[in-house]
């Protein structure tokens, strides 16, 4: 009598591996972590510009460790902050920066869209561009600090809190309705990936987590961050609908741009009412 086969591993289930492929997508694209992209289809980058405030809990979940650590290790609450804010950078090779200088600089030049499409894809970054630059990480850093003076916990909760509305930002931004500026990059990947619906979704999910995390620190705290939350995807918001007029829609560049503003209207808000 012959031996049966040995059973054979059960069939992942095509929501699983829908899902699955979603993350590599989410963490391929957003992160320097090793994660293997095996799908660049639109499906793929529905699930992973729907996944992205995932991606803003691990990042902001490391630059709060890495603050704790500096704290723990005798530093004041300024180093601490530059910790923290030095995480994301690192964890995105930088791209949101840059694309938040190259649309400042293409914002700035007061040029047609065609024109300023193209300052925005050289690889140069002019005066607009290191200014935004300059302040935007002074501001993070100062609130940062400011909160770290507070108590570890909010300087924690906002480090978390900010990386997670930068992603948010970015499933926004990929909603249908937002069309693409150019045929050709990750911002014409993404955009229109997530359906209006689903980016609602999300968005009230992430405003629920941000309440239940500053809920660590008391009702008020609660509150505030889920303000904090809702102010940066408006900031993000006024900053998108103002690139679309002037650019025709998105880009890489474009998604950068939001998610950078997003986590700093955040920390700013996570800093105001004492």
């Amino acid at each position: 009598m012959s031996t049966p086969p040995p059973p054979s591993s059960p069939p992942v289930p095509p929501s699983a591996a829908s899902a699955l492929d979603g993350l590599r997508f989410a963490f391929g694209t957003l992160t320097v972590l090793p994660v293997r992209v095996t799908r660049w289809d639109r499906s793929a980058a529905r699930g992973g510009m729907t996944a992205a405030p995932a991606v803003g809990l691990i990042v902001g979940g490391c630059a709060a460790g890495l603050g704790l650590l500096a704290l723990l290790a005798g530093a004041g609450p300024l180093l601490a902050a530059v910790a923290s804010a030095a995480v994301p950078a690192v964890l995105t090779r930088g791209l949101h920066l840059d694309g938040l200088a190259d649309t400042a600089d293409g914002l700035g030049s007061g040029r047609p869209a065609q024109d300023a499409l193209r300052i925005m894809k050289q690889s140069d970054i002019g005066p607009f561009g290191v200014l935004t630059l300059l302040f935007t990480l002074l501001a993070q850093v100062a609130a940062l600090a400011q909160l770290y003076g507070a108590s570890w916990t909010r300087g924690a909760t906002a480090a978390v809190v900010s990386a997670v509305a930068a992603r948010l930002a970015l499933t926004l931004a990929a909603r249908a309705g937002v069309p693409a500026a150019r045929p050709e990059g990750l911002g014409s990947a993404v955009a229109e990936a997530v359906p209006a619906r689903r980016a609602a979704a999300v968005a009230a999910v992430c405003v629920a987590a941000a309440a239940a995390g500053g809920a660590l620190t008391g009702p008020y705290d609660a509150v505030r961050a889920a303000l904090a939350v809702v102010l940066a995807v408006a900031a993000a918001e006024l900053l998108l609908r103002h690139s679309v007029r002037r650019f025709g829609g998105v880009t890489g560049d474009v998604f950068g741009a939001v998610a950078e503003t997003s986590a700093t209207a955040a920390l700013i808000a996570l800093c105001l009412g004492g």
